[in-house]
């Protein structure tokens, strides 16, 4: 088994439910559940941005278990003169699911992204069973009901807090 995280996905869904990851705990549930061949972690990452940096973080998950994958910001300007920084790693986190796939039985993707439904399909085609991570507890559900229908199985990250959450 493998487990690829969209990180601002599961960061997004995290606040939308009220609590924080502890990702200690996160790897230990999914070691707990079978032989886990890797944690990825997708993150865009610039230390220019004005909002706090998410590189204590990085550097913890790449020292405890974690593979850490991450792409520069790209700064762009909105139609209202807004500074805003955007980068998207679905690219990657696709490529390195279909490269393991050969490797693994099962898959757990942690995001709601719909724009993951195809990753999904071409990966059960090869015969590995695939299982989202997200949440349909919040207001709106941040699990796209695409991704939900297409996935063998779902896990609604409000049903893991006690496990998975900051004490």
């Amino acid at each position: 088994m493998a487990i690829f995280i969209d990180g601002p996905n599961l960061h997004a869904t995290a606040r939308a439910l009220g609590f924080d990851i502890d990702f200690k705990r996160l790897l230990m549930e999914f070691e707990s559940r079978g032989s886990l061949l890797r944690a990825l972690y997708y993150t865009p990452f610039s230390e220019d941005q004005e909002f706090p940096s998410i590189r204590p973080l990085i550097d913890w998950l790449g020292y405890n278990g974690y593979t850490v994958i991450t792409k520069a910001s790209k700064e762009v300007v909105d139609a209202g003169g807004r500074r805003k920084f955007r980068s998207s790693l679905d690219i990657e986190l696709t490529v390195d699911a279909m490269e393991l796939a050969v490797h693994l039985d099962e898959i757990v993707l942690f995001s709601g992204n719909g724009a993951f439904r195809p990753l999904v399909e071409s990966l059960q085609r090869r015969g590995l069973r695939v299982t989202v991570a997200s949440t349909i507890s919040s207001q709106p559900p941040v699990a796209a009901e695409e991704l939900r229908r297409q996935a063998d199985g779902f896990i609604d990250i409000a049903d893991l807090q006690t496990r998975i959450g900051r004490e």
